[in-house]
């Protein structure tokens, strides 16, 4: 017999034992009913196991999605294969445990966990010996035991582990077989925890494969799957005169990774922590280049692969420059976008400010503000930063007049009766406006010219719809009837009186 590794095992062995041991005395009902808890805990114990299954296999599997490869993909199939095995052995001995729990006269009455007939040997010799059912078992068990053990590549240290063997038998005993020596009038009572054990062996004996899986797919090769020359430069643009520099590294590097060597143009560079400093002077303006090429050594298949790559930066003079995002002027009530930018200098070291026109400039990140004016007239921006200033001047303006459109659409002219009254009002439209502003009407004047006749007085309309007055005339329109609206004011964002419009005037047809 094996002696297990696992200190609950080996307490698990040694009660067995010691129940056996028992079964030699005339031992009573409740020394009988022992064996039953011993059985519940060995399913108990079997829960454990199979929760601690299942979170290595999450832990296979969470490895392989990692690391692709066929190696590791074995393994995982290895592992599920593993739990299956274990699974379909258990259920296989679940029958069997059926089997004789009906046989021995089904559920007692005071307990119908537990057998009638818990004292009966000649059933369990029966069934087991004399029907076959224990060769079976044993049988199956060696099949179990070499199925596991070819998913763990016949390892023999895994061999050693799996609890899930055919004891030898003991020197004096007069039993011919494994299944004699177990189940051979053995009370009921005491089969149960035997094919309790068997079962627990077997879940114990996955534990082993999964762990040697786990193994495999943890460690088989190096934590990084694709190489790219990388570089990190304190400044993309370099001013003539100062220096270049930049950190050269290994993409995805990983800390197994130690044996790597990075050159540029020839030269070698000294490595720390997988990054390598590569510092030039510079001299003149215009676009340079160098290349970086690194190898690497996989540390358990010796391979060596070389990776390359051509990088460039430019080296210019220091400027500022200001682009208005919109148009070359500051329009009074909107958002003016504009985008600074000084070569050579981070935009976090950019100042920018503003004078005249009632300015007032707000940073919006990566170069980008806003400037807001009230005055029209004129402004200036000042840029500065890394030791260029420059000063830039706009003009400042009112936002544009805006169009009167009966109905946001429709202009001075003839126009269709039936169109004319479904009119609601006049609208202020700025046209081919790049900035999101509105205007509102704020009033204007209707004349109502029927035809033949004299013309209506001018009736008041506050606001951009049409009143009841005004409505009243529109809906009355006929062909020939002139309409007329004028002193259409309106005002825009930013201004501080309404503007006037002019009027429109239609022909009804």
């Amino acid at each position: 017999m094996s002696i297990p590794k696992e200190p609950r095992q080996l307490m698990i062995n040694l009660m067995y034992l010691v129940l056996t041991a028992l079964l030699a005395l005339n031992v009573s009902a409740e020394v009988m009913n022992a064996f039953f808890s011993l059985d519940k805990g060995l399913k108990n114990s079997r829960s454990i196991v199979e929760r601690n299954n299942e979170q290595l296999l999450q832990g296979i599997n969470k490895q392989a999605d990692a690391y692709k490869n066929p190696n590791n993909e074995k393994y995982r199939e290895n592992a599920k294969k593993a739990m299956q095995i274990a699974a379909d052995f258990s259920a296989y001995i679940d029958a069997v445990r059926d089997t004789l729990f009906q046989v021995a006269k089904g559920p007692s009455k005071d307990d119908p966990s537990i057998p009638k007939d818990i004292r009966n040997k000649d059933v369990t010799t029966r069934i087991f010996i004399n029907e076959g059912m224990g060769f079976r078992i044993q049988d199956r068990i060696e099949k179990t035991r070499a199925e596991l053990l070819a998913l763990a590549d016949d390892n023999a240290a895994v061999a050693s582990a799996l609890p899930l063997v055919l004891d030898s038998l003991p020197a004096n005993t007069k039993m011919n077989s494994w299944a004699e020596f177990k189940f051979k009038q053995m009370p009921v009572a005491a089969v149960f925890p035997i094919l309790g054990k068997i079962q627990s062996d077997a879940k114990n004996s996955a534990t082993a494969v999964l762990n040697y899986c786990a193994e495999k797919v943890g460690g088989t090769e190096i934590k990084f799957d694709a190489f790219q020359p990388a570089i990190s430069a304190e400044k993309s643009y370099v001013i003539s005169g100062d220096r270049y520099a930049a950190d050269v590294f290994l993409s995805a590097y990983s800390t197994q990774a130690d044996n790597i060597s990075i050159n540029v143009g020839g030269s070698s560079l000294a490595i720390k922590d997988g990054v390598a400093r590569y510092e030039v002077g510079t001299s003149g303006v215009g676009e340079r280049s160098y290349n970086v090429s690194i190898n690497v050594k996989n540390p358990l298949t010796g391979e060596l692969k070389n990776y390359s790559k051509e990088f460039k930066y430019e080296v210019g003079q220091r400027s500022v420059a200001v682009s208005l995002d919109k148009m070359n002027v500051f329009y009074i009530g909107v958002d003016n976008p504009i985008s600074v930018s000084a070569a050579g200098v981070s935009s976090n070291d950019v100042k920018v400010v503003g004078s005249g026109g009632g300015i007032s400039i707000s940073p919006n990140g990566g170069g980008k503000y806003t400037v807001r004016v009230t005055n029209p007239g004129d402004a200036t921006l000042t840029v500065s930063g890394g030791g260029a200033s420059q000063t830039f001047n706009y003009r400042v303006k009112r936002i544009p007049d805006p169009t009167p459109l009966l109905g946001a659409q429709h202009r001075s002219k003839a126009m269709g009766n039936g169109e004319f009254k479904a009119q609601s009002g006049i609208a202020a439209v700025l046209e081919n406006f790049d900035f999101e502003a509105k205007c509102e009407v704020v009033g204007f004047e209707a004349t109502y010219l029927k035809k033949r006749q004299d013309p209506s007085p001018e009736i008041p309309n506050a606001g951009p719809r049409f009143n009841e007055k005004v409505l009243s005339f529109v809906r009355a329109a006929g062909p020939g009837d002139q309409y007329f609206f004028d002193n259409i004011k309106a005002r825009c964002p930013g201004d501080a009186q309404p503007r006037n419009l002019g009027g429109l005037a239609f022909k009804i047809r």
